[in-house]
């Protein structure tokens, strides 16, 4: 079980981990209007994603699955652990559906932006979407480790 809680604990700190520090420096390089390096921040979310975040799932849901099962915890009516996985089905439809391809819009629009010195307004306007859309996808998997480790109701 030792293994499985562990395994477990490493996929929430890839996936929390990531999506904290990632918004962190995509932020910071928006911060400097310079379209070169607004597009490597941009790119670089994306591969961070790819790299840490659904390694970080894939754990989550592999030792979460098994320790359910093992626990004897119920999947039955409303408690902590049905609340965090509807929070946690939330969470993956917003990085999938809207930041995602916001993600790949932005690395499009900030191409543009190299070439012509500047980035538009359409890639601001998209950024500052990601950014909500990013904080909310955040706060969730915070919510969820708090149900995890309070095991609240």
């Amino acid at each position: 079980m030792r293994l499985w809680l562990t395994l477990h604990l490493i996929g929430v700190l890839l996936m929390v981990g990531n999506i904290v520090t990632a918004a962190f420096w995509k932020i910071r390089a928006d911060m400097t209007r310079n379209p070169i390096i607004m597009h490597d921040a941009a790119k670089n979310v994306m591969i961070a994603d790819y790299v840490f975040t659904i390694p970080g799932l894939a754990l989550i849901v592999l030792s979460g699955g098994r320790m359910t099962g093992s626990l004897g915890y119920s999947l039955a009516g409303l408690n902590w652990l049905t609340f965090s996985l509807g929070l946690f089905a939330v969470t993956g439809l917003i990085w999938l559906f809207i930041l995602i391809p916001m993600q790949r819009k932005m690395i499009g629009l900030s191409a543009d932006g190299i070439e012509s010195g500047t980035v538009t307004a359409e890639y601001h306007k998209a950024s500052r979407n990601w950014a909500v859309y990013g904080t909310i996808a955040t706060l969730l998997p915070l919510g969820i480790l708090y149900l995890m480790i309070t095991k609240g109701f």
